[in-house]
């Protein structure tokens, strides 16, 4: 298959098992599910098209946030605040979903039992202790699985709207790595300050949003960039920014304090590359501009590549001209009119159990894989580095330890079964330089389009809040969905 450096994008699901290594009881919890759904007592506190979001949903929600962020040392808003935040999330959850249902997107109970699995052993726990562990939050088991379900829901949303339709053109890719070389902050210089430590220089990021509508008017214009000038004004006079980014942020990372993470330049969002390599730690931006509204960046850390931190499941560049390769085999079953998507997955899914209950995965690759050069050397992908396979496929191998199979993975390919045999370091090589230039550029495209159309299924919607400081209700129609005249 050419080491099929045109896989496209994997479920949100992996996103998270890369996420959460040591998961605390709290992480496991994620956005209310039907059992969370209240009596026709419940006040309802949003209409979001023909769906409504309800007190006891909200509470619920809010709980488990609050305990997130008190379990983080981070500054508890006051209630209203948060719980205006919480809403606003939950109401685009509740969006997704939808789209995803119209969209034809499912997700059967063996992919969902296999989901949780990987994650309470990514967890280290089995399901059992998964299961008391979650219960004892207070949230029922069947809640769970329903919110493990949208999440990958989410995800297979986002791979069919958004991944699958980005092209990252050569010239572009020369474009990056031209502006890369130039710069000496982006190349892992140790001078101006920074930390101790070779290899690339990272960046740990925070967000404010003073969001926009899509075709924004130029008064919508102004009034949000009054109110990020007002922000602003008051983050220099000494306001805290993590209680500013909960009670006016509209970034999906306004709950985790507007972190987006640690970043190498050339993995940062395209509006914020010319700034915060010039930023200092601590330092707070001038308002960038950017389709989805006005931001306000904080730069709360740099590192160097040598100090960052331990994971044996996110393969990242760690020494100058070194990086960090993995040994990856797979198992491919393509889709076609004689196998539909589902009987591929069930077909791999089955091939899982075989291989968890002693058989090879090297001989079952060659009997059944339809990527016939690997398929003869039993799945065997030999050593990759960081960028050579496109972000979905790379995202479930990264999240993988050494011997792990993960559960079957979609592609434009079909579905694979994936297992890492072992990583290394080696010299890094000007094609996996380029490769890994590619694959950064993939992914800024795909998170600034993602938060673009998740935007644009927000704007589109009905959505009346009902909270005792609603706003006036937003979307493209002010005519309350069928049945929504009656409900308390």
């Amino acid at each position: 298959m050419a080491r099929m450096n045109k896989l496209l994008s994997l479920p949100m699901l992996c996103l998270l098992l890369s996420l959460l290594p040591t998961a605390s009881r709290a992480d496991l919890a994620f956005g209310p599910g039907p059992e969370a759904a209240g009596s026709a007592l419940d006040a309802i506190v949003a209409v979001v098209d023909d769906d409504v979001i309800t007190r006891r949903e909200l509470d619920a929600a809010t709980a488990r946030i609050e305990a997130q962020m008190r379990q983080r040392n981070a500054p508890v808003p006051p209630r209203p605040v948060l719980e205006k935040q919480v809403l606003d999330r939950l109401i685009l959850n509740q969006l997704q979903f939808r789209a995803a249902e119209r969209s034809g997107i499912t997700v059967d109970d063996a992919t969902l039992n296999a989901a949780i699995e990987t994650l309470a052993q990514r967890n280290n726990m089995n399901l059992t202790q998964m299961r008391q562990t979650v219960e004892k939050d207070g949230v029922s088991f069947a809640q769970f699985r329903d919110d493990v379900r949208r999440e990958i829901m989410g995800g297979r949303l986002r791979q069919k709207l958004v991944d699958s339709q980005i092209q990252v053109p050569e010239q572009d890719v020369d474009s990056l790595q031209a502006q890369l070389a130039g710069s000496p902050m982006a190349s892992g210089d140790a001078s101006n300050d920074s930390p101790a430590g070779g290899g690339v220089r990272e960046y740990r990021v925070a967000q404010i949003l003073i969001a926009l509508p899509e075709g924004a008017s130029p008064r919508q214009v102004e009034e949000a960039k009054r109110k990020a000038e007002d922000v602003l004004a008051q983050l220099r006079q000494g306001a805290d920014f993590g209680r500013m980014v909960i009670g006016v942020s509209a970034s999906q990372q306004a709950l985790e304090g507007g972190e987006i993470g640690w970043r190498s330049a050339e993995q940062l969002p395209t509006v914020f590359s010319a700034v915060v390599p010039r930023m200092k730690p601590g330092q707070i931006s001038d308002l960038v501009r950017s389709p989805s509204g006005f931001h306000i960046v904080k730069l709360l850390e740099v590192r160097g590549g040598g100090e960052a931190r331990p994971s044996p499941t996110a393969p990242t560049p760690t020494q100058q001209g070194l990086v960090n390769q993995t040994r990856v085999r797979h198992i491919l079953l393509n889709t076609s009119p004689q196998r539909s998507d589902d009987e591929a997955r069930q077909q791999l899914e089955q091939l899982r159990q075989r291989i968890r209950g002693g058989e090879d995965f090297a001989e079952l690759a060659r009997t059944y894989s339809n990527d016939k050069e690997s398929g003869e050397r039993g799945g065997d992908l030999n050593w990759v580095s960081p960028g050579m396979l496109v972000p979905p496929f790379e995202q479930a191998m990264n999240a993988l330890k050494p011997n792990e199979i993960s559960a079957p993975v979609k592609t434009q390919f079909g579905w694979h079964l994936v297992q890492v045999l072992e990583r290394r370091q080696a010299q890094a090589t000007p094609e996996a330089a380029r490769a890994r230039t590619r694959e950064a550029l993939l992914r800024r495209r795909s998170d600034e389009e993602w938060e673009l159309t998740l935007r644009r299924l927000r704007d589109e919607a009905y959505v009346e809040v009902r909270l005792p400081t609603a706003e006036t209700p937003t979307g493209p129609s002010f005519t309350p969905p069928a049945g929504a005249a009656n409900t308390p």
